[in-house]
């Protein structure tokens, strides 16, 4: 539920230097292992056959070396590694970046990582390790038509980036938290390159030169905890023809009682004509005495598909229960129904439900 980020963004960044003592490095690392499996009955078009029962792991290892140094500024580096190997068989980086922090004037992060709009989003309260928030559902039930090629945009997740760039070259500044509120802003040379290199950049092909913001407070009055969240961004086409791509969202969650209520409307309006996108969540949590926590949280998105006729839906509901059995360990069961269909049927619908489980390690 993004809670980290809070943290994150609170630290603050220093400007004068000076030497180092005898300290060590911190050589701190870390990461987290989930799998999954569950029963699948989904209905396609065609002869695809994805009945039964399916296995989804999600696993990182995570190195998060840094020094201290003695006048407060803190020096950091992120490395995610994928405990699986990619597509083309070889181990991937998923985010690797700088930070540099003190608690005075904010922090600096710098390298591959996502913009400070998408890191300070909040929307539904997730329950357990299956995101219906973004394309994860589709290791049970898969997407039809053009929803299959959606990362990082509203019509998957209200957790988005302009033209759903991810992990490019970005340089971020948070600002320290006052009274609960944290600022951010993002800037990126291009949009290409995820976790590598594309440098130099040529600024006049692709996208370039994309800027987000963010904002989001988050405040405790009494018994009652308070967070918004709002995001915008904006890069420059050039691709003959278009226009440039924005992104935009709210999000809001509020706890009380042991219950948690979130949602968030996002929209993407990229370059290529009629390629728009728009969805919303929307979930409760119930942290139950003991070790229970229990969800139900919904994602509805729109897709025009490049047609400019029909469109694409996403549409996933999942009933959650998650219970915590130690520290790092916690076990997940859920019941997901979802659906994508085109109004042309050109692609066709495809619909489905899953029981499934998963074991959560983190550490």
């Amino acid at each position: 539920m993004k809670k980290q980020l809070l943290c994150t963004s609170a630290i603050a960044l220093g400007v004068a230097a000076a030497p180092a003592s005898a300290q060590d490095w911190n050589l701190d690392w870390g990461g987290f292992f989930q799998q999954h499996i569950a029963y699948a009955d989904v209905s396609t078009p065609g002869a695809a056959d994805f009945d039964g029962v399916q296995m989804f792991t999600n696993a990182e290892i995570i190195f998060t070396p840094n020094i201290t140094l003695d006048n407060g500024m803190t020096f950091g580096i992120n490395v995610q590694m994928e405990a699986l190997n990619s597509g083309g068989g070889a181990d991937g980086i998923d985010e690797a970046y700088m930070s540099i922090s003190s608690d005075t004037f904010g922090r600096i992060d710098a390298g591959f990582e996502n913009s400070a709009g998408y890191k300070m989003m909040v929307g539904a309260p997730q329950v357990g390790s299956m995101a219906i928030n973004s394309p994860s559902a589709s290791a049970f039930i898969p997407f039809t038509g053009f929803a299959g090629g959606q990362f990082r945009q509203a019509g998957l997740s209200s957790y988005t980036e302009v033209a759903g760039n991810n992990d490019v070259a970005r340089i971020t500044y948070y600002t320290p938290s006052f009274s609960g509120f944290t600022a951010g802003i993002s800037y990126a040379p291009s949009a290409a390159g995820n976790a590598a290199n594309a440098a130099p950049v040529n600024r006049n092909v692709g996208l370039v030169d994309i800027f987000d913001i963010g904002v989001n407070y988050s405040q405790s009055f009494g018994t009652t905890d308070i967070t918004l969240a709002a995001r915008w961004g904006t890069g420059d086409s050039k691709v003959a023809g278009t226009s440039d791509p924005e992104t935009w969202g709210v999000g809001f969650q509020v706890g009380f009682s042991g219950f948690t209520f979130g949602a968030a409307y996002a929209e993407n309006d990229n370059a290529v004509a009629n390629t728009d996108q728009q969805g919303y969540s929307v979930g409760v949590a119930y942290d139950a005495a003991g070790p229970w926590t229990f969800g139900l949280e919904a994602y509805i998105g729109e897709i025009e598909d490049g047609s400019g006729v029909t469109d694409d839906h996403y549409e996933y509901y999942k009933l959650a229960a998650n219970r915590d059995l130690g520290p790092g360990v916690s076990w997940t069961t859920y019941l997901l129904y979802g659906e994508t269909r085109n109004d042309s049927l050109v692609n066709g619908d495809i619909d489905g439900t899953a029981i499934g489980t998963a074991i959560n390690l983190s550490f």
